[in-house]
């Protein structure tokens, strides 16, 4: 997009230089062929003098239509529109008096303005006039979609700020609940953690503002993440990483969500023996997130926190940045599920199968109270 006087100045529509084409060559095409198939010689002088009339068109479908039809001034648009149509009729007729030296019969009557070529103009004219008003009304209707499309971007630019704007005072929130905490024991490990919140800060602010961020990046702001919650609690935390993540980009704050959420569950209620799993894995043309925890609370109390806050808006990020090219899973389970429902523990096995084929990781879930959570997406324009 061009700008003129700090005012967007559109480009013309490839349709729309389409149709002022055919409108070009419409006239001359069809006289050509009709009245001098086998006269070569005037076909250049006919598209010339079509050529020289074009920018009248033009100016009309671009003045006179969006100036006076589109604003309702039907009495002026009718006016300005014979007054229009009589100067097409001025200029073809000084245009063709100019013409003097006829070869053929054919050419005499052709170029004579007589009452036959008035009509025949005449109709040319108003037919190109109303192509010059179907124009502008495709051009006009282009505009409306381009305009309702970056309406629409713009308004989720927006709504996906918001979003982030409330993760990362959550964030913050809960981190610094993590270092209160250290504190209130009076542990040696506190200033590490503030060293750990500093470079996190650093990232949310410098780096998170950014559409997209180096895959990278964020694993290490969730390994800082990690590092300090692993320093607050004793609890078997492991986070691995396969395949490539180098040269791969991602919106920020993506995941840490269902991070902290793993860590919330494992450590609800003191819960002794915690564990959380979390796995990145890179695919072609797809990343996987795994976060597996246990937790003491039951299936009631899992599914009230599965509408937190934190995770709600992770969902509707994923809805505006993935509508249709992401898959989340969360499954709950419990040990004692088995004795309530047995199709229930079916169903969530099979589904669990489907993400966790290894045996061990699936053993460990089912036996204990867990909340899984898989995310995979695939991002149109990351480089793989």
């Amino acid at each position: 997009m061009e700008f003129d006087n700090d005012r967007p100045v559109k480009k013309a529509y490839r349709i729309e230089i389409l149709y002022w084409v055919l409108l070009a060559v419409m006239n001359p095409l069809v006289n050509c062929l009709t009245f001098f198939l086998h006269d070569a010689k005037i076909w250049w002088f006919l598209f010339l003098v079509n050529l020289f009339l074009l920018p009248a068109y033009i100016f009309y479908s671009l003045i006179i239509v969006r100036r006076f039809l589109f604003e309702k001034k039907y009495i002026w648009f009718f006016a300005l529109t014979i007054l229009f149509l009589a100067i097409i009729q001025l200029l073809l007729d000084g245009i063709y008096s100019l013409i003097w030296d006829f070869s053929n019969q054919i050419e005499q009557s052709y170029f004579t303005y007589s009452l036959g070529t008035a009509v025949r103009e005449s109709l040319w004219s108003v037919i190109y006039t109303l192509i010059a008003i179907g124009i502008y009304f495709i051009k006009k209707a282009l505009d409306e979609r381009e305009l309702l499309v970056a309406l629409e971007k713009d308004s989720n630019s927006f709504r996906l700020k918001y979003l982030r704007s409330q993760l990362n005072p959550l964030f913050l929130f809960n981190t610094l609940n993590s270092i209160y905490s250290l504190s209130m024991q009076k542990s040696d490990k506190t200033p590490d953690v503030v060293v750990k919140l500093a470079d996190l800060m650093r990232y949310l602010i410098y780096e998170c503002n950014e559409e997209k961020v180096a895959l990278n990046k964020e694993i290490e702001f969730i390994q800082n993440y990690i590092e300090i919650e692993k320093i607050r609690y004793n609890a078997d935390v492991r986070f691995t990483i396969e395949g490539n993540t180098d040269e791969i980009m991602i919106e920020p704050f993506l995941f840490i969500s269902f991070v902290e959420n793993g860590f919330k569950h494992a450590f609800d209620n003191a819960y002794s023996n915690a564990f959380i799993y979390i796995s990145i894995k890179v695919q072609p043309e797809q990343i996987e997130l795994s976060v597996v925890n246990n937790t003491s609370i039951d299936l009631e109390t899992q599914a009230k926190k599965v509408q937190g806050t934190g995770l709600r808006n992770s969902k509707s990020i994923l809805e505006l940045l993935y509508p249709t090219t992401h898959a989340l899973n969360i499954i709950q389970t419990e040990k004692e599920e088995s004795r309530k429902s047995e199709l229930r523990i079916i169903n969530a096995k099979k589904r669990l199968e489907s993400l966790y084929p290894d045996s061990h990781t699936l053993d460990v879930i089912l036996s204990n109270n867990a909340f899984t959570v898989s995310l995979i997406i695939k991002p149109i324009h990351a480089k793989f």
